[in-house]
């Protein structure tokens, strides 16, 4: 009787051993088959039968003017627009400043364009040629006259809002200093204009054009030279300036001086 009961107990050891190992072997191969662990069964919260995974949020650093008062922006962005007329006028008031330059180059002008094509329509297409290639000789005769009218702009002008400026797009304070002094830039200007026309010969070349066209088609066309010159060179030294705005904004290394890295350095990353 004793030992029946000692093979019992020892067959019933046998088969929990060996169930055990059984449910080890099950227990490995579901953890290698879907990663769950059964001795600490943690499902992954899933939607629609695909897992999820955690949002991580980033956190932007909202941009720091506070340190920055209204004067010294303003001064930033002031040295900004006068580094970019500077250098703008240096680029622009050499012979070909304008004239091999095409983001500023001066064309004919619109209503004058059936001019171009009727005299190059006769065979005189040199002349045309003459004529737009003085204009921006005209042009880069003047605007070496235009800096120190573009500085005493820059310097009385009050920017009254400074730190949206500061925030705005890559040529914001060049735009703002366009529409501030666009008029008085021009009434200043325009004298300039006028005698460079006449310096380069580009009014007498321009009596001939017109007169010659005149007298071929028998209209009386008339043009103001002068007006159309001096828009056109004040928009070229505004690109020039818009250009370096941008660069300054955007290049840390053109950050010339102090006020400009405090300045600018605060609107990186916007």
């Amino acid at each position: 009787m004793m030992r029946k009961t000692f093979l019992l107990v020892g067959g019933l050891l046998f088969s929990v051993s060996a169930q055990a190992q059984i449910l080890d072997v099950i227990k490995s191969t579901v953890k290698d088959q879907t990663g769950i662990d059964l001795n600490n069964p943690k499902v992954p919260a899933q939607t629609n039968g695909t897992a999820t995974t955690p949002k991580t949020t980033t956190t932007t650093s909202p941009i720091n003017l506070g340190s920055l008062t209204s004067t010294q922006i303003s001064s930033g962005l002031k040295e900004a627009l006068s580094l970019g007329v500077n250098e703008g006028v240096k680029k622009l008031g050499v012979t070909d400043g304008f004239l091999k330059n095409e983001a500023v180059k001066i064309l004919m002008p619109e209503k004058l364009r059936k001019i171009d094509a009727t005299l190059r329509s006769i065979g005189l297409g040199s002349l045309a040629d003459q004529g737009v290639k003085l204009l921006n000789r005209a042009a880069e005769d003047a605007v070496v006259e235009a800096a120190p009218i573009f500085t005493k702009a820059i310097t009385s002008m009050t920017i009254t809002d400074a730190k949206n400026i500061l925030l705005g797009s890559n040529n914001a304070a060049t735009n703002y200093l366009q529409t501030k002094t666009q008029s008085q830039l021009f009434t200043a200007f325009q004298p300039k204009v006028k005698a460079s026309l006449g310096k380069v010969g580009a009014d007498k070349v321009w009596s001939n054009i017109i007169s010659k066209y005149n007298t071929f088609t028998g209209q009386a066309v008339t043009t103001d030279l002068n007006e159309y010159v001096t828009t056109e060179t004040i928009n070229g030294v505004f690109k020039m300036v818009a250009e370096k705005e941008s660069g300054i904004r955007n290049t840390p290394a053109m950050r010339t001086t102090s006020i400009l890295q405090k300045v600018f350095g605060a609107q990186d990353g916007k």
